[in-house]
C-alpha cells in the first residue's frame, strides 16, 4: 500500500477541484491506500519568497507540517485548475516557499548539475481547463504541466509523473463530470 499526500491548490473549496481530489481520495482510500491532504488554501503563510535564495525566510508552522507530508509520501497528487496556462498564484508561491536548496534538490559545488532529494516518489497531476485538454497541449505546449511536472517535481527526482487533464470545465454537463469524477476515482484505486 502507498502513502498518498493529495495536495490542492485551488483557492476555492467550491470548486470542481475539490470534488475531483476527493473522488481520488475515495478511489485510494478503497484500495486501502493511506491518505493525507494540504489544502493550500487552508495553509497561513507568505506566498512571496521575498530574496529569492539569496536569504533564507523561516518557515511558518503550517509550512513545515505540509513539508513533513511531503517527505512522508510514496505518491504526491497535484489537484488544481489552470489560470492563464500556469498555477494558481498561491500554489505558485507554496511550492516557491518549500522546494528550497537543500530540501527538494541541491546545487553541486562548482556544478551546473545538481542533487535530486526527492528521488523514489512518484506523482499524479490532475488539472482542469476552460478549454479541451488536446487543445490546452498542441496550441500552448501545456505551460502549467511543463511548469509542475518537469520544471519542479523531475527536478526534484519525482518519477514517474502521470498527467490527466480535464476541460473545458466551464461548458461540461453533469454527466460529463460525473464521467472526470469516476475516472479520477478509479486512478486513486489503481495507484501501484
Amino acid at each position: 500500500m502507498k502513502k498518498i499526500l493529495i495536495i490542492n491548490g485551488h483557492p476555492n473549496k467550491l470548486s470542481f477541484n475539490f470534488a475531483l481530489a476527493n473522488a481520488y481520495k475515495q478511489g485510494a482510500s478503497s484500495a486501502g491506500h493511506e491518505i493525507k491532504e494540504i489544502m493550500i488554501c487552508d495553509l497561513r503563510f507568505n506566498p512571496n519568497l521575498q530574496s529569492g535564495y539569496q536569504k533564507r525566510m523561516d518557515l511558518e508552522p503550517d509550512l513545515l507540517e505540509a513539508w513533513e507530508k511531503i517527505k512522508w509520501a510514496d505518491h504526491l497528487v497535484w489537484v488544481h485548475p489552470v489560470w492563464w496556462g500556469g498555477l494558481p498564484a498561491i500554489m505558485k508561491g507554496f511550492i516557491d516557499r518549500l522546494f528550497l536548496p537543500g530540501m527538494a534538490f541541491q546545487y553541486r559545488e562548482n556544478s551546473v548539475w545538481w542533487d535530486k532529494l526527492l528521488k523514489g516518489k512518484t506523482a499524479h497531476i490532475i488539472t482542469t481547463l476552460d478549454q479541451p485538454g488536446w487543445y490546452y497541449r498542441f496550441m500552448f505546449h501545456q505551460p502549467s504541466v511543463n511548469q509542475l511536472k518537469r520544471s519542479t517535481l523531475e527536478f526534484c527526482g519525482v518519477k514517474p509523473v502521470k498527467v490527466s487533464c480535464f476541460g473545458p470545465v466551464k461548458s461540461a454537463t453533469e454527466v460529463t463530470r460525473k464521467t472526470w469524477l469516476d475516472r479520477v476515482e478509479k486512478s486513486g484505486k489503481e495507484v501501484r
